[in-house]
């Protein structure tokens, strides 16, 4: 009987507990507060940026054609060498001696040559009359063919020690910077394998991109000179975020686009006469974008990014239903709001503190550009009294040689 009670007794608690939370309204949550722009499209300045290195033109390891040991070390490293200029100096003592003795061969080869010859005349000139064997005009014949030959030969080994004898000495190949020296004094050298050092070109120097297959055409076009008439066509942010002084222009795209990758490398060359520009720089590349159509620019802040998609938030007027009961949605009036409304956009190029969209929104628009981070698609809003100041289609970094 007992338990029985307690039975009946929390069978009527629960049903009071269960009619309470009926009646029970949830919480409302109050509308953010945020702030909208309109959005508007703009004739719009601004330049595409692209990741760069800087490489020289033309660039060479320097290997020694002849062996031997370093005697001099001609250049200071990191200057700036002529072509022809001497660089190096490899032992030239046994290379002066294989020289003079091939000379000494020539001599004495050039001398044999001019006896053979005049024993051949003499010898044709008695064969003709008949006054000597033919054995003997046979063998001045076969000596003078002889000695034509080992004088070739010494004139041949004359030139091969000129040559060694030559390679003893290192020269630039060509206008550029040299870099530290691989060897030293008294290093030993070996053909082909020792590098001594590396020389390139510093001026033009070349300004490697990589680019989209896409924008090939593009590129195609302001090679052959669509973007002559551009001021500031290519520009260069040196790494520490200054603008490079000069102007570039586009020289060479590679012959083929990458199967992996699907890009294709261009290159843009720069003036350097004062040699800012060294080999290996990381920097970026701006090209002026030659699109006059207006576009979308809302500020940046209003983006939120999602596992690499990009949302907006649109305010939008709604109608909001009280959530009461039957009897009191019958007897009060709809109220007005707004809401915000979630919109996947695709985005351009960041212009200063603000954004291109290519598509997603449309001109009037009203984007949430404050109070973002509080909101998900459905959110009651309310607009604030201060006004976000309306983008402007110019990218703040335009100027030529200005601050980025």
């Amino acid at each position: 009987m007992y338990k029985l009670s307690k039975i009946v007794l929390a069978s009527v608690l629960s049903g009071l507990l269960l009619i309470s939370c009926e009646h029970k309204e949830p919480p409302k949550t109050p509308p953010v507060s945020v702030n909208v722009v309109t959005a508007k499209a703009q004739p719009v300045v601004y330049f595409d940026r692209y990741t760069a290195t800087t490489a020289a033109l033309s660039q060479v390891n320097l290997l020694p054609q002849v062996q031997g040991y370093i005697t001099a070390i001609l250049f200071k490293e990191g200057s700036h060498v002529k072509k022809g200029q001497k660089l190096y100096e490899i032992d030239r003592r046994i290379y002066e001696a294989n020289y003079r003795a091939a000379e000494d061969n020539l001599k004495v080869a050039e001398g044999t040559l001019k006896q053979s010859q005049q024993d051949a005349d003499r010898y044709s000139y008695l064969n003709s009359q008949k006054a000597v064997a033919k054995q003997l005009y046979d063998h001045a014949v076969i000596t003078l063919e002889n000695s034509k030959s080992t004088y070739k030969a010494a004139d041949e080994a004359l030139k091969n020690a000129k040559t060694n004898l030559n390679y003893s000495v290192i020269t630039a190949p060509f206008d550029g910077t040299i870099g530290f020296s691989m060897v030293k004094l008294g290093d030993m050298v070996t053909v082909g394998q020792t590098v001594l050092n590396t020389i390139s070109t510093d001026d033009p120097m070349g300004v490697d991109i990589q680019i989209n297959e896409k924008q090939l055409l593009h590129f195609e076009e302001l090679q052959h000179g669509k973007g002559k008439g551009i001021d500031s066509l290519f520009t260069l942010i040196l790494p520490n975020n200054t603008f490079y002084p000069f102007d570039g222009q586009i020289s060479i795209i590679d012959r083929a686009v990458s199967a992996q990758t699907g890009s294709v490398k261009v290159r843009i060359v720069f003036p350097n006469k004062e040699s800012y520009l060294r080999v290996g720089m990381s920097c970026v590349l701006r090209v002026h974008n030659q699109d006059s159509t207006p576009q979308i620019l809302i500020p940046n802040k209003a983006i939120v990014e999602q596992m690499g998609e990009y949302f907006v938030f649109e305010a939008k007027d709604t109608v909001i239903v009280s959530h009461g009961d039957t009897a009191k949605k019958n007897d009060e009036a709809p109220k007005t709001g707004m809401v915000a409304l979630q919109r996947k956009v695709h985005v351009g190029a960041t212009i200063g503190p603000n954004i291109i969209i290519k598509d997603g929104i449309a001109e009037g628009d009203k984007i949430i550009v404050d109070g973002v981070q509080s909101l998900h698609d459905g959110s009651q809003v309310n607009i604030a009294d201060k006004k976000p100041k309306v983008p402007e289609g110019k990218d703040t970094s335009a100027a030529k040689h200005g601050p980025q």
